[in-house]
């Protein structure tokens, strides 16, 4: 994975319209990729997964607590939150996704103070709530944000050390 740029903006444009994407993200998940790939915050990081040098998917990475807009609302220290999604259909159920989120996963502890990952998806993206428990992440509850019935699930740095 590597940082986006802004020669990532039409890519990631396009992938925004693909129905899949659409489905896993909601109403509430419009970006304007133009501003958020060239802002230089400290606590966000937009990531690009990359096969044989072609985009397969993005993870975006917050800190809860810092992030301007407050969608987390009141977050403890040292958390992380992210988002994941594949551009292209055609690379679901490849395994490309269990491959990013292994390796957002490690970014996000890579700090020895972040205690726990956030994850927020669709009540109804029963895949994408599998898909996470396999990874370890244990459900938190029921939220809505914006216009998003959603599910926050939780993975501990403990539990992710002892998947490794």
């Amino acid at each position: 994975m590597r940082r986006a740029t802004s020669a990532d903006v039409a890519t990631l444009a396009a992938w925004d319209a693909q129905p899949h994407v659409i489905a896993a993200t909601g109403d509430d998940d419009v970006q304007d990729w133009a501003v958020e790939v060239t802002r230089t915050d400290d606590w966000q990081e937009i990531l690009v997964a990359e096969l044989d040098s072609r985009p397969v998917g993005v993870v975006q990475i917050i800190d809860p607590l810092r992030e301007e807009s407050h969608y987390w609302g009141a977050c403890a220290p040292d958390l992380r939150a992210m988002d994941i999604w594949i551009g292209d259909a055609a690379d679901l159920g490849l395994g490309y996704g269990t491959q990013m989120m292994r390796e957002a996963c490690s970014r996000c502890f890579a700090p020895a103070a972040v205690s726990a990952i956030l994850i927020d998806p669709l009540e109804s993206n029963v895949d994408a709530r599998r898909f996470y428990r396999r990874l370890g992440f244990e459900v938190v509850g029921p939220r809505r944000f914006g216009s998003d019935d959603c599910v926050v699930m939780r993975l501990e740095r403990d539990r992710w050390e002892l998947s490794r």
